[in-house]
């Protein structure tokens, strides 16, 4: 949330935030109430000076533009290649064994002469033997199984096929000259499903303290990294070593000769290079009869090529029936362009360091005394916009910055390696290091002390037969990744992921959001679906850019601060493959509560139980349907989480119950700001327990500022703190809280008004003394996790689904609830951009996402607030929320002829209900999003791939929004490939009967109508009786709406469970009615799922009352079951074919059409 100034507002949120004394906070807020007064008239933008550009951070102006690179140039040693033995379908281990071999010398390490024969005896070796691995490589070339890397604690997955050693021969190395030798560890995971793991790391000591590949100061301390806490690693499961194939020399120099690589390689190369085929692309599961995900993979398997020197990695699809790559050049490689840098930690006495601390352009000391930009002024609060409040009743004002974002800053720079070059070439020049915010950083009034000096990591991927990139949410920007350098750029930044709380955000940026997910989709009809998921969660700037000259395709260019460099290509090679691929990664999303896909109701805030009832009623009074009430953060005691307003809310049960038992449920907001309060007795529980996140110094607990004022912050990454959390909302701990009260998370980027970018300092510890910066963007997906795990333990049995709305979010955040597009405007810009952003959203795996409808800011007019309930009918989270300054706009508020026009489309949300389940069905066992970008069921169009202003809900339902004012008509693009039906007169579009592979056609779409298509040969479940809410229509009967198509053929299906509980993945109770058609022959049933679900179910429920089939050409003389005779009816002028059936959808029957 983010405040606009009011009176009332201003006073709500002073309160309870300072000690001073009422009469003062008065004075305070008319004084600031009547100083800002002619402010407020004025449309607000974001105020940039509060966020850092590439430029303004240090780790990314020092790398972008390939400005560091002369100071990294990797090799791998082919000496140091160690195979490690994985058997059959290897899932991970729960305990790690001990490591062995890895032992070379230094001298040995640099000795880089890839053709001394050594590597290709070793895998000549295991090529021509069929025995133990062990045995042939010998003790020292094959390490022992195990779950973890005994020296990398931190990682979790199966082991990898082999490790190596990557050295820096650069002359021109930050730490040239220094004691410690700039060597990496690399190990390559190949999985049973084609992906292929990455993995960097500095080469880490042993216990006794060390290395084992260097006498040089080893690092005893390896750098912290999420596995545990991100990945689906228990999933995982390792390609058998016995069946991966290592290319012989004479194999790999034929292929040589194929590949297109850059530069060119030649068969005298062959020395230079390793690769293997491995991996199955037809290990992607089928969904019911209606979704078989993949039909003609199983002929491809996977090559990945690793260049020695310059050190690169480049991945293939491999034909085996015709025994060859499928193209040319890769799908997807890394470092070909020689961007990669790992800057090592060093030991702060290094002389070089010492160099480069001393050049910093600015100490602490000389932060300090700096003009105090306050003047001396007593602050006594902060706005969301990070801005101060003061005690004399006046605000910060923005500052206002004026910046070329091409320009490079004044920078202090560091002369490196030209003493070492000038000793082979005397026309050597200086490579100048940019050291500014290498060891401190200065951002605003803050400085990041950086204790551990320079750790950033990076490097190019280059797609280079694609130029369609989709992904890096959250960005208010087009669905398609835009070039950000080079000579075709379209924006000036990088794409930035570091979650913050960006106040009042403008459209058509880079800059971030609320959330973030490190993944890149390339589709393109050479190299089809890829992607890339660049494990990292510290701050990374991703620059996009087209290649130029002879090459083809995209490259991306990743930096992040800190952390290491682990990076999964995936394969796909569709988009279904791909999505099952990265679930196995990051999770799928888990079926959610029916009454979760209805319509929810929100506000900042309503302001009593009287309020609250008034709202209820008046949708009961309407016939409109709603599933859930919310209450924002004045529902609790002065911004204390947890409790209740006791004079607005006396009685939340009674409350809770009464909408219960009308089929509502409640939402109440739990922030993860916890108010400084002794009183209160969430802070006083945490702080003696030592629960809280650490100043820089690890002693203190860090105090921040947020809504209840000085506020202190749960340390998410420790399991103990997750738990005691979790804890906190059993019945008997959360007082008032009922099993039809869910959650709602805001403000966990972390939001801190006073802090740098409205968030935390990077310096400040966790419990364990990791610094912020490594899991800053982590913060969010992780109170999230804990906040859902609290609602389904407190019932006991763990058995309850929860709901969880989350504004921040990481990968794998799908698992854990829903998520929001944050604070938005009511205007038509930010209706429009609601799409493209979650498509983006959904190209990250997050499914269940929407936008607030009527937009958060402003006042909606009647027309945009319809239009704005359209679209959110048909996008998967639906909720309306206003800011408390905005104008009340309940949908009765604009009149009964809106009034109409909203229930209309609120009721055929709910008919869709079925529908929407099904799709979420589908995201829950295969992955796929639920909200899809044309691309991702039309991947042969080519044209279609950057449209997203308009999209798919599943497979068979293509919706086209209304965005601007007073439009009647639409332009929609239909694929040729499918005939399609309006879902409203079930008549078919007309498409053109060229041979183009889509149709533009304008179509109707006045204020009546939102633009949605069932695509023929699907199968759409309703269910059309009115409820007030999701509840109420369990047992209601379905209408299944048949769109033939070309052939008269179609396929569906009925996903069914008991829409509330974990039955269907702890005990697989649910069942599919899988339905078929051919309309010459017959309709069939065919039940699979639990037989003790479907038999417990009452004999009335789960019905098919009625079949509506589009696009039959002439009617049926009859149509029968068995001896009885089914009523239907046809329409020859509109080809619709009604049959009244009352089957059940629990059993299987066979229709016969005579």
């Amino acid at each position: 949330m983010a405040p606009f100034v009011s009176m009332k507002s201003l006073a709500i949120r002073v309160r309870h935030t300072t000690n001073t004394a009422v009469p003062i906070l008065c004075l305070v807020v008319l004084t600031i109430f009547l100083s800002l007064a002619q402010s407020l008239t004025v449309v607000m933008a974001v105020d940039r000076s509060k966020f850092r550009t590439c430029q303004q951070t240090s780790f990314c102006r020092r790398h972008r533009e390939a400005r560091s690179t002369a100071a990294f140039d990797y090799a791998l040693v082919p000496e140091s290649i160690r195979f490690i033995h994985v058997s059959e379908s290897q899932a991970p281990d729960e305990e790690a064994e001990e490591d062995v071999g890895r032992n070379e010398t230094r001298d040995e390490r640099v000795s880089l002469n890839a053709k001394n024969g050594g590597y290709y005896e070793k895998i000549k070796r295991l090529l021509l033997s069929k025995g133990d691995p062990q045995v042939l490589l010998g003790k020292d070339n094959v390490r022992a199984e195990g779950q973890n890397d005994p020296l990398d604690p931190s990682y979790r997955g199966i082991r990898p096929f082999f490790t190596a050693n990557l050295v820096n021969q650069s002359p021109y190395s930050y730490w040239n000259g220094s004691e410690q030798y700039e060597d990496l560890a690399l190990s390559i995971y190949l999985h049973e499903d084609g992906v292929a793991r990455m993995r960097i790391t500095e080469n880490y000591a042993d216990a006794d303290g060390t290395s084992p590949l260097t006498t040089d100061k080893p690092y005893n301390t390896p750098r912290w990294t999420s596995d545990e806490l991100i990945l689906n690693y228990k999933q995982f499961k390792a390609f058998p070593t016995e069946h991966v194939h290592v290319l012989d020399k004479d194999e790999l120099g034929n292929l040589l000769q194929k590949l297109r690589l850059n530069p060119l390689v030649t068969l005298a190369d062959v020395d230079n290079y390793m690769a293997v085929r491995y991996g199955s692309l037809s290990l992607v599961s089928s969904f019911s009869s209606k979704y078989t995900l993949e039909e003609d993979n199983d002929d491809l398997s996977v090559l990945l090529l690793v260049q020695f020197y310059p050190f690169s990695v480049h991945m293939w699809r491999y034909s085996m029936d015709a025994k060859d790559v499928q193209t040319e050049s890769p799908i997807v490689s890394f470092n070909s362009h020689q961007l990669m840098h790992f800057e090592i930690r060093k030991t702060k006495d290094d002389s070089k360091v010492e160099m480069a601390r001393q050049m910093e352009s600015q100490s602490e000391s000389e932060l300090s005394s700096q003009e105090d930009k306050h003047g001396g002024k007593e602050i006594v609060g902060y706005w969301e916009d990070g801005l101060a409040i003061y005690a004399d009743g006046t605000r910060e004002e923005h500052t206002h910055v004026s910046q070329d974002k091409n320009d490079a800053s004044d920078t202090s720079k560091i002369n490196i390696g030209a003493s070492s070059l000038a000793q082979n070439d005397m026309n050597a020049v200086e490579f100048q290091v940019d050291t500014e915010g290498m060891w401190e950083e200065k951002f605003g009034d803050h400085l990041d002390s950086k204790p551990f000096g320079p750790m950033s990591v990076g490097g190019d991927i280059v797609f280079p037969q694609s130029n369609h990139l989709f992904g890096l949410p959250e960005h208010a920007s087009s669905t398609q990744l835009r070039p950000t350098t080079g000579n075709g750029s379209y924006y000036k930044e990088p794409y930035r992921l570091y979650n913050l709380d960006v106040f009042e955000y403008e459209l058509d940026e880079t800059m971030s959001l609320y959330g973030e997910v490190p993944l890149i989709v390339s589709q393109s009809k050479i190299s089809d679906t890829v992607g890339v998921f660049w494990f990292n969660p510290t701050e990374t700037f991703v620059d996009v850019k087209e290649l130029e000259n002879s090459e083809e395709g995209l490259q991306t260019h990743w930096m992040s601060e800190s952390g290491v460099l682990d990076l999964f290509l995936l394969p796909g090679p569709s988009p279904r493959a791909l999505y099952e691929q990265y679930g196995r990664l990051t999770g799928y999303t888990p079926m959610p509560p029916m009454f979760s896909l209805g319509y929810h109701q929100c506000r900042w805030n309503y302001r009593d139980e009287a309020d609250v009832f008034q709202v209820h009623e008046k949708f009961e009074e309407l016939d409109y349907p709603y599933d859930v009430l919310w209450l924002d953060i004045e529902h609790t005691d002065g911004k204390r989480y947890f409790t209740w307003d006791k004079n607005q809310f006396p009685s939340p049960l009674e409350m809770q119950k009464t909408l219960s038992d009308h089929g509502h449920k409640m939402v109440t907001i739990v922030d993860p700001h916890i108010k400084r309060d002794d009183n209160y007795y969430i802070h006083k529980e945490a702080t003696a327990k030592g629960l809280y996140i650490k100043d820089k110094n690890g002693d203190k607990d860090y105090d921040g500022w947020c809504w209840p004022g000085s506020s202190s912050y749960l340390d998410f990454t420790d399991p103990g703190v997750r738990d005691w959390w979790a804890n906190q909302f059993s019945y008997d701990k959360y007082s008032g809280s009922s099993s039809s009260l869910f959650i709602w998370n805001d403000m966990n980027e972390p939001s801190v008004f006073n802090g740098p970018e409205v968030s935390m300092q990077k310096d400040l510890r966790n419990l364990n003394g990791v610094e912020h910066r490594e899991w800053h963007n982590l913060y969010g997906i992780l109170f999230h996790r804990a906040t859902s795990e609290g609602l389904i333990q407190r019932d006991g049995d763990g058995n309850s689904r929860s709901f969880v709305l989350s504004r921040s979010f990481f990968a794998g955040s799908q698992r854990y609830g829903a998520i929001w597009t944050g604070d938005n405007e009511a205007s038509w810009d930010h209706l429009k951009i609601s799409t493209p952003m979650l498509l983006s959203l959904n190209v990250a795996a997050l499914s269940f996402v929407g936008a607030d409808v009527g937009g958060f800011f402003g006042n909606p007019d009647a027309e945009l607030m319809t239009r704005w309930m359209q679209v959110g009918a048909y996008q998967p989270f639906f909720r309306g929320h206003a800011h408390h300054d905005a104008k009340r706009r309940e949908p009765w508020m604009f009149g009964e002829e809106w009034t109409t026009k909203m229930r209309n489309v609120a009721m055929a949300r709910y008919a869709l209900l079925p529908y929407w389940y099904n799709v979420f069905r589908e995201s829950n066992v295969s992955g796929m999003p639920a909200m899809r970008a044309m691309w991702m069921e039309f991947p042969d169009i080519e044209e279609l791939y950057h449209v997203d202003d308009q999209y798919l809900i599943g497979s068979d339902l293509l919706v086209k929004p209304v965005t601007e004012p007073g439009v009647t008509e639409s332009l929609v693009l239909f694929p040729n490939s499918d005939d399609w039906y309006d879902v409203d007169t079930m008549t078919l579009i007309e498409t053109t009967t060229n041979e183009g592979e889509f149709s533009a056609i304008k179509v109707d779409s006045d204020i009546n109508k939102i633009p949605v298509y069932q695509r023929a040969g699907s199968v759409i479940p309703r269910k059309l009786r009115l409820r007030r809410s999701s509840e109420m229509m369990i047992h209601d009967p379905y209408t299944l709406y048949i769109a033939l198509n070309k052939a008269g053929k179609a396929k569906g299906f009925v996903y069914m469970d008991d829409e509330k509980t974990y039955d269907y993945e702890h005990k697989e109770l649910s069942a599919e009615a899988n339905i078929e058609v051919d309309i010459k022959r017959y309709i069939t049933c065919t039940v699979t799922g639990n037989d003790e679900w479907l038999t417990a179910q009452p004999t009335s429920s789960r019905h098919i009352e009625r079949i509506v089939m589009m696009g039959v050409k002439e009617s049926p003389k009859s149509i029968v079951l068995g001896s009885k005779t089914i009523e239907f009816q046809y329409d020859k002028e509109t080809l619709i074919l009604v049959l009244k059936v009352n089957l059940s959808a629990l059993h299987g029957w066979d229709l016969s059409l005579l």
